[in-house]
């Protein structure tokens, strides 16, 4: 009020000024003077007109910008995301294609936003699924100096100079190969660091377990570059280097993974842990996860003196990370004696990674040496290695016969008819590796190997395999008999003993990480006096493993 009131004074006061100061009439001057201030506000009004005009087509541009600018964005994030190549059709690397995107959503409506973000998820996933190769894989092998001249004749089988990297690690110096090819088939040879500071009170076991156990972190030490994944092994493991990449591409190699299996024996893995990965069978550690190993292990280790071997070591540092075992039964510790026909002729629906123990058991397949027997078993491999070793199950209608198909290795027909449910068990050809422990004492389900003399299967081999053709639409691997003598059987149905050759037909199958386990079926396609021949392949649709009434 008071305000309202000073105004109108001085308002009353400007006027008696502009009176006094006129000149002439004071009437025509005062006109004149509301003339020119009505023709001054005229024009500022004008002025203003446009100046909102011009603000309201400018922001109308704006949001149009901003709508063309959204569409725009929104149907370049679908297409980046159909296409999912390595740098995706963005043309940026993936991290700052993902980042960028997670920045443009914000300004989304709330349901777009959503469904961005789980674009995003699940095109991370798949990106880090597909993105390892087998160059992004740096192997340690456990050697010692006194078994180096036998052992690397297991290496030979699978390492490829050109396209792997990796290093074997001595306890001590070895007498210099001369021959330089063999040098080249060769991973490079290192020394371990000395551990001799490190204390080790167990009785029963050897120091040599600290220097493996530190293995990861010496290679990880090396400062090697573009490396997903380290992969430990021994001298005497064979990998099957195209399943362990399809394996580790299931995982993000940037977050931390420790992945590996367990012991044949249920002792073994109760003396030791069930949450270990035994390294003879192999284990993987991903990149993040071996960083953080190396800046802690050397007094993780400190701490466990009474500890038995190097994987116990290493379990136990993974226990402090918190990190725990990621189970893949294709790496096959294999701590079992005698035949490991059993093993290998029942796998598990997953693909083949890792065999180990190879001096300890008898040669994969009979009249041959140890390292013969395994270049008999890459034959297959090289051509499917997905499918090695994988078992198909079908029945011979017509004669009651129940076949079980291991490709690669082995065809077993049995007389009558036995489930999906036997079959897919390890029978018991082989020994725990607590000789006085019996079947009881195995880390799974096993069957002997028969209950009746005429259940005795009749054991075909792989003889050959190869492509049916330059198209390389089929592989025909074929079989043939175990010679020995057959059992005594009064059952009155058709015999085995007749049948010399097995001839199996099967397409490349390549292993689909993305897809759940499912065994392969096989079909008898004709059945003669001496031969069989049967096809292997996905099942069909309704198909189940059954004998047909």
């Amino acid at each position: 009020m008071f305000q309202d009131e000073m105004l109108k004074l001085a308002n009353r006061s400007e006027f008696l000024e502009i009176s006094i100061n006129m000149k002439g009439n004071p009437k025509e001057e005062l006109e004149k003077l509301v003339w020119d201030q009505m023709n001054m506000s005229s024009k500022n009004s004008g002025i203003g007109s446009r100046i909102r005009k011009l603000m309201g087509s400018l922001l109308v541009f704006i949001c149009i910008a901003y709508i063309v600018c959204s569409l725009h964005l929104l149907m370049n994030t679908q297409s980046c995301w159909q296409s999912i190549s390595c740098t995706m059709d963005c043309g940026k690397p993936k991290e700052l294609t993902l980042a960028a995107l997670n920045v443009s959503v914000k300004d989304s409506g709330s349901d777009t936003k959503k469904m961005a973000v789980t674009n995003i998820a699940v095109a991370s996933e798949k990106i880090s699924s597909i993105a390892t190769d087998l160059k992004h894989i740096v192997f340690g092998i456990a050697a010692s100096a006194s078994l180096w001249e036998t052992r690397k004749e297991y290496i030979k089988l699978w390492w490829r100079p050109d396209e792997m990297r990796g290093f074997v690690w001595l306890d001590k110096e070895v007498k210099p190969q001369r021959n330089k090819k063999e040098v080249l088939a060769l991973p490079p040879l290192k020394i371990s660091t000395d551990t001799s500071h490190f204390k080790y009170t167990n009785k029963q076991g050897h120091h040599s377990a600290i220097r493996i156990s530190r293995i990861v972190s010496e290679t990880f030490r090396l400062g090697l570059p573009d490396v997903h994944w380290f992969v430990m092994g021994d001298d005497d493991t064979v990998f099957v280097t195209e399943n362990l990449v399809r394996v580790l591409s299931q995982y993000d190699h940037r977050q931390m993974y420790y992945i590996g299996s367990l012991s044949e024996s249920h002792l073994q893995n109760i003396f030791f842990s069930y949450g270990m990965a035994y390294g003879g069978g192999g284990f993987a550690i991903s990149f993040p996860l071996a960083k953080a190993l190396e800046s802690m292990q050397d007094d993780c280790i400190q701490r466990y003196p009474g500890l038995y071997g190097s994987d116990d070591r290493m379990q136990a540092c993974m226990a402090e990370l918190g990190v725990p075992l990621t189970k893949e039964p294709g790496f096959h510790q294999y701590d079992v004696y005698g035949n490991l026909f059993g093993l290998l002729a029942a796998h598990p629906v997953r693909p083949l990674v890792s065999l180990h123990h190879l001096d300890v058991v008898e040669p994969i397949f009979p009249n041959l040496t140890r390292v013969n027997a395994l270049q008999h078993l890459f034959k297959p491999i090289k051509l499917d290695p997905a499918a090695i070793l994988q078992q198909s199950i079908c029945y011979d209608d017509d004669r009651k016969w129940s076949i079980s198909v291991s490709w690669g290795y082995s065809v077993q027909i049995f007389r009558g008819i036995f489930s999906p449910r036997d079959l897919e068990m390890p029978s018991r050809t082989f020994l725990n590796w607590y000789r006085r422990a019996d079947f009881t004492a195995y880390s799974f389900n096993t069957r002997p190997v028969t209950r009746h003399p005429c259940q005795k299967p009749f054991v075909f081999y792989l003889k050959n395999v190869k492509y049916d053709s330059p198209k390389r639409s089929d592989i025909i691997s074929n079989y043939t008999k175990l010679e020995v003598a057959p059992p005594e059987c009064r059952w009155r149905m058709a015999s085995p003993e007749t049948i010399d050759w097995i001839k199996v037909v099967k397409k490349p199958n390549t292993f689909v990480a993305n897809k759940s386990p499912r065994r392969n079926c096989c079909r008898v396609i004709s059945s003669k006096k001496r031969g069989m021949e049967i096809e292997v392949g996905q099942c069909r649709e309704g198909e189940i493993i059954s004998l047909q009434s």
